[in-house]
């Protein structure tokens, strides 16, 4: 008998599988989803920092140098201003919190409710520059040290079936750090891409409203493609103690070896959350029937969250039984 026909191909990850074995280790340690929970109550009822002034007064310079270059444009850019306005109008720093690529997920933060069940919420107005700077690398730094505390549990909880606090904030300075390095790299890479990207993007877009769809759908393609394969990047720091550079190589050599599936995991992950996030915002930010929705985004969320650690896992496990089918078969 040839020896290839021996050797037995180890299955490849199985999506439905670890999106199962994810929800199931949520539901065994449900206090997990505090820390999403928490989040969206800060965002509903807690306090907001604004930039109100700011906003509105780098918006109006801008457009008010178009509108005298072209006094035609003024008219095509009063739509974008008023968009504008209403950013600045709900705007609250601590949407920050909600960092990338490790954070706390939140259901609000795209909402960025100005009112409660118990009335409008209290605001404080940030009105220079540097203070706003200061503003936001705190809350982003407080953002990125409680998001990979909220990793490494969930990790545990999804790997070990365990959640051992202790050795959880024995790791959380090192992988904070980690992450940190990882989260600059990836605002970087957005920077160069999305710069250049936005510049073409605002050209096609004046050319017609049809071309414009066309090339923000291309656009989009194309950072998505460019950040697949960081995706795991922060995995590889929460499971197997990687530093920040080693965890992006593995992740990138990960997702190739495994693109189609990883590419229709990530895509069931994105369909169930955002699709899901439609059902949870239904109730208005004055009802209380929304804390349904925040208590049901924190579980679900925890638990997609929890699935791609169980898929990483399973894909690193699969990459290292094809490595050793390949080395039987190369002797």
């Amino acid at each position: 008998m040839n020896k290839d026909s021996q050797l037995t191909l180890p299955p490849a990850p199985n999506l439905i599988g670890a999106i199962r074995s994810g929800f199931d280790a949520i539901t065994n340690h449900i206090i997990l989803i505090l820390f999403p929970i928490a989040l969206d109550l800060i965002l509903w009822t807690g306090p907001r920092f604004r930039l109100t002034g700011l906003i509105k007064s780098m918006s109006d310079q801008i457009f008010k140098v178009y509108s005298v270059q072209d006094p035609g444009m003024a008219e095509l850019i009063q739509p974008v201003q008023a968009a504008w306005t209403e950013i600045a109008e709900q705007f609250n720093m601590l949407a920050i919190l909600r960092t990338y690529p490790v954070g706390i997920t939140s259901l609000l933060v795209s909402q960025l409710p100005v009112t409660s069940p118990f009335g409008v919420l209290v605001s404080w107005e940030i009105d220079s520059f540097g203070g706003a700077f200061i503003a936001f690398i705190s809350i982003a730094l407080i953002g990125i040290v409680l998001g990979t505390l909220y990793f490494l549990v969930v990790a545990q909880a999804a790997v070990i079936g365990d959640v051992s606090w202790r050795e959880a904030i024995e790791q959380w300075p090192w992988a904070s750090l980690q992450m940190l390095y990882l989260a600059i790299l990836w605002m970087v890479l957005l920077i160069f891409i999305t710069l250049p990207g936005s510049f073409l993007l605002s050209l096609v877009v004046l050319s017609g409203v049809s071309y414009g769809q066309c090339a923000l759908l291309i656009f989009a393609g194309i950072i998505f493609w460019l950040i697949l394969p960081l995706v795991f990047s922060p995995h590889g720091i929460v499971i197997n103690q990687n530093n920040f550079f080693t965890s992006v190589k593995v992740s990138a050599n990960l997702t190739r070896k495994t693109l189609p599936t990883t590419v229709l995991f990530i895509l069931v992950i994105f369909l169930l959350s955002k699709g899901l996030d439609i059902l949870w915002l239904v109730p208005s930010e004055t009802s209380w029937l929304l804390l349904v929705g925040i208590l049901g985004h924190a579980f679900v969320t925890t638990g997609l969250l929890a699935s791609s650690f169980v898929y990483y896992r399973d894909a690193l496990q699969w990459m290292r039984e094809m490595l050793k089918v390949r080395n039987l078969t190369a002797v």
